[in-house]
């Protein structure tokens, strides 16, 4: 396929996008991103945790027509270490990661390279910020989302710590041990890349729109043994 000459300082975008189940909401992520990515370089890298549904061939039928690769993992491992592996593959000096579920609009990704191209190495896709804010999300989940980026936002310089939506500079993480632990691996990213400058861009998160959450009290643990990981590794190396 012929890519086209960027238009902007950005030369290569990877979107990483972890699957499991996803093979519908794949079918309308796709056309929407690539229309959104118009004109720039860029690929889409879906990691697929070995979904019954099919969620890795959908993916693989896009590649004649638009720049999609998949990695097909062979059973469920995680949200974080399916991004990581994603990172790994990936061949864009610029990364991107999002959800498959639309939760995560994928018109709003030039808005985060947009804010890269201003000088940000980090763009954090914020709810939490004016502009941002979340739609069609139970109670209960909007009380445990905002509490746990209050708990994140103590130890990272961004309100919306928990997001799941972000772009970053590849040199972030370059060099870098990322902990593969639970879902929040945006935190990780934060906690740990090597950054300058974070920026958010406001978005609205609307619940799925195809699909069943894989959120549960499991994740909850997961994000609490991450946040006391951070902690720990910060005040080791400050007594070092």
């Amino acid at each position: 396929m012929t890519r086209t000459r960027p238009y902007t300082t950005l030369t290569f975008v990877s979107v990483v996008v972890p699957t499991y189940n996803e093979a519908d909401s794949l079918r309308r992520l796709v056309p929407r991103l690539a229309a959104a990515l118009a004109g720039r370089e860029w690929e889409l890298v879906v990691v697929d945790d070995g979904s019954p549904d099919g969620t890795a061939d959908v993916a693989a039928a896009f590649a004649p027509d638009q720049p999609v690769r998949v990695v097909r993992r062979p059973g469920k491992a995680g949200l974080a270490s399916a991004v990581i592996a994603g990172f790994a593959v990936a061949e864009g000096d610029v990364l991107v990661v999002m959800d498959a579920d639309l939760s995560h609009p994928p018109e709003v990704v030039p808005a985060l390279l947009a804010a890269l191209d201003a000088g940000a190495d980090l763009a954090v896709g914020s709810r939490y910020v004016r502009g941002g804010g979340s739609r069609d999300w139970p109670l209960r989940r909007r009380v445990v989302s905002r509490v746990a980026c209050l708990m994140g936002s103590a130890l990272v310089p961004v309100r919306d710590s928990t997001s799941g939506f972000f772009a970053l500079r590849r040199a972030v993480i370059d060099g870098v041990r990322l902990n593969p632990i639970g879902f929040k691996i945006g935190f990780e990213v934060m906690a740990r890349g090597r950054y300058r400058r974070a920026a958010e861009v406001p978005y609205v998160f609307r619940d799925r729109e195809l699909g069943r959450s894989k959120f549960g009290r499991r994740e909850i643990g997961q994000y609490l043994v991450q946040l006391g990981q951070v902690t720990r590794d910060r005040v080791l190396r400050r007594t070092r």
